[in-house]
């Protein structure tokens, strides 16, 4: 695989704080993004840091409020991937379907099965990935 880990250049949304209105508008936002990938609740507690599904429902029920401080980070690094798919693919079908394709950048892997092993890490690999291309 590609090393994509070592980007100086690619936002990662590490080392900032986000206030809990940042953080509650982003959990709206990624309840209609994980949505439209039409991911499981435990492909997407996954892809949130191990938030339970308890939680994660009452997100779906309005009951945003105060985080881990790494979900943030992720659910933004999530965001930044589909702002990416968005400019690479002109139909959004496309770029919905993108992250589970497999992908050689990833070994024959999808970008889901990557980000899927759990870390935040993985999920930033991804997103360099998809920024890498989006520059080009």
């Amino acid at each position: 695989m590609t090393d994509l880990h070592h980007d100086p250049g690619m936002p990662t949304s590490e080392g900032i704080e986000f206030t809990l209105a940042e953080t509650q508008a982003m959990q709206r936002a990624i309840l209609k993004l994980l949505a439209l990938w039409k991911l499981t609740d435990d492909q997407v507690t996954t892809l949130l840091g191990g938030i339970s599904i308890s939680e994660f429902q009452g997100w779906r029920e309005g009951q945003y409020g105060s985080v881990d401080p790494e979900t943030p980070i992720r659910m933004s690094n999530l965001i930044g991937i589909h702002k990416c798919l968005r400019r690479l693919f002109s139909d959004p079908e496309r770029d919905y379907d993108w992250i589970k394709r497999p992908n050689t950048v990833f070994d024959g892997r999808s970008a889901l099965e990557v980000m899927l092993k759990g870390h935040l890490t993985d999920i930033i690999v991804v997103r360099r990935h998809l920024f890498a291309e989006c520059e080009t």
